[in-house]
């Protein structure tokens, strides 16, 4: 499929879960792909590999430092003069008890908010201002069905706070910005299959006890997720802009 042949995307956390998967899906459906990596550079490389030398950039930048973003932007930019996508992806879900130390508190919120909000707040600026300039763009933002219900891991209540806080600045901009031809898009995945998942399984039972307690008895694939990704991307269902689309197998309807 080249339905995507003439997007440019930039994605963030390219390198390992929902990122690798969608970075492999959007290079199937043609698109000349901007992939960012934290630190995991061999990931990356592994997941932009089906994807032509001449479509592809890799761009390293720690999203936990700020200003990152605009850097990343710059470089993402300059590669061809235009980005037609955003999609931000990347995300930390640090630990933050209830009972725990104030410095621990402290920090993992801080973390949270600058990885998963500050800087792609940032990144989503420098996306509205580009694409008002070029007539139009699209903005998918990654977010969670924690922002919406909350976390059911206590510990996890910085990152279901920073989910919410992303999917409130997308739908800002789907409806500032929809008559300017920008389209803005959520996408809230329930527990997806990745090694984050994995790893907060172990606070649930293990991964089988957070199977059982899923309507169609397993994690979202990411595959899945990068399919719809990759569909909204391509920009067909315009009055879709300001959604937050649920993708939990049934286990949280609304």
């Amino acid at each position: 499929m080249s339905d995507l042949g003439d997007r440019t995307i930039l994605l963030t956390g390219a390198s390992r879960g929902i990122g690798a998967a969608t970075a492999r899906t959007l290079g199937q459906r043609g698109a000349a792909l901007v992939a960012h990596y934290g630190s995991h550079r061999e990931g990356a490389e592994e997941a932009v590999a089906g994807i032509p030398e001449a479509d592809r950039l890799l761009v390293q930048a720690d999203l936990s430092q700020g200003g990152a973003a605009r850097s990343l932007w710059g470089e993402a930019v300059a590669w061809r003069g235009r980005i037609d996508v955003l999609v931000v992806n990347a995300a930390t879900m640090p630990t933050t008890q209830f009972d725990g130390a104030d410095e621990d508190w402290d920090e993992g919120w801080q973390e949270a908010f600058q990885v998963n909000v500050l800087e792609p707040a940032s990144l989503i600026r420098e996306a509205v201002r580009h694409f008002l300039e070029q007539g139009g763009g699209t903005v998918i933002t990654l977010s969670s069905w924690a922002a919406q219900r909350g976390s059911a891991i206590s510990s996890l209540a910085a990152y279901a706070a920073s989910k919410a806080a992303l999917a409130n600045l997308t739908q800002t901009v789907a409806r500032n910005y929809a008559s300017s031809g920008i389209l803005a898009h959520v996408v809230a995945p329930g527990i997806v299959r990745t090694r984050l998942s994995e790893a907060s399984a172990a606070a649930r039972g293990g991964v089988e006890a957070v199977n059982a307690a899923l309507a169609l008895g397993e994690m979202v694939p990411p595959g899945e997720v990068a399919e719809l990704i990759a569909f909204l991307a391509t920009g067909t269902c315009r009055h879709l802009t300001g959604a937050t689309i649920d993708l939990n197998g049934a286990s949280n309807v609304r």
